[in-house]
């Protein structure tokens, strides 16, 4: 089964949404992000992606009291991304409750960085983020196109031991109209044993079901949940 992983994104401690990672699209859905997290527990859900969009934004982690707060207040198993720029705040993700890492613009900036992060702490603990803009991988939070071609970009880096990769097609990132199925399409079959996890453009529980029948092992998703388009009791009652 499709693992189902619901995303909150954080700015200025608060749960918000944006629309094709514009920040000036932000929509602040709860003023307190710990009980989201708790209530997504309660109805079934074991895994979340934490992104901390303000460290996005300036290269450093900035909401890593959140990342506690939540780590104290669940069991949930959290990757978190946004600001991972430096081995300090590699540690402070990990010592603030993150079971894993995503790191993406420090992955095109600073490879030989990612790389000994990936040796040290293993595949399954260090996620690639790609994010895509028309086959481009863009950095900073969206806002740069780093110039390198997502294909041999996921090719390097699978070739030095990445399993795990978390691609958002920024086109569709909050827009609700539905993943880029073709995307991950050729991705898995370049890559049929990468552990792809699915970002971007879910608007509803059937393209959760199109993305598990296309063979992709996860999917993130948010608007989709806090504009009602899933409900709870619809995750909980697939994951049963």
């Amino acid at each position: 089964m499709i693992e189902l992983i619901p995303a909150i994104d954080i700015i200025e401690g608060k749960c918000v949404r944006l629309s094709r990672g514009d920040y000036d699209s932000k929509k602040v859905y709860n003023e307190n992000p710990v009980e989201v997290a708790k209530e997504l527990e309660g109805h079934g859900i074991r895994r979340l992606h934490l992104v901390d969009l303000d460290g996005a934004a300036t290269h450093h982690i900035v909401n890593y009291r959140v990342l506690e707060q939540i780590a104290s207040a669940t069991s949930l198993v959290i990757d978190f991304g946004g600001g991972v720029k430096s081995d300090d705040d590699l540690r402070i993700a990990f010592e603030n409750g993150a079971q894993m890492v995503t790191g993406g613009s420090i992955a095109v900036k600073n490879p030989d960085l990612f790389c000994h992060w990936l040796q040290v702490y293993g595949p399954e603990r260090i996620i690639l983020g790609a994010d895509v803009k028309e086959d481009k991988i863009a950095v900073n939070g969206w806002k740069q196109d780093s110039g390198q071609e997502l294909f041999p970009f996921l090719q390097n880096y699978t070739e030095q031991g990445v399993r795990k990769v978390i691609c958002t097609d920024i086109g569709c990132d909050g827009m609700l109209q539905g993943p880029s199925l073709a995307l991950y399409g050729r991705i898995l079959e370049k890559h049929p044993d990468l552990y792809l996890i699915a970002s971007g453009g879910v608007s509803g529980m059937n393209d959760i079901a199109a993305l598990e029948e296309a063979g992709v092992p996860a999917v993130i998703f948010g608007k989709a949940l806090y504009e009602g388009r899933i409900s709870l009791e619809e995750l909980e009652h697939r994951l049963r």
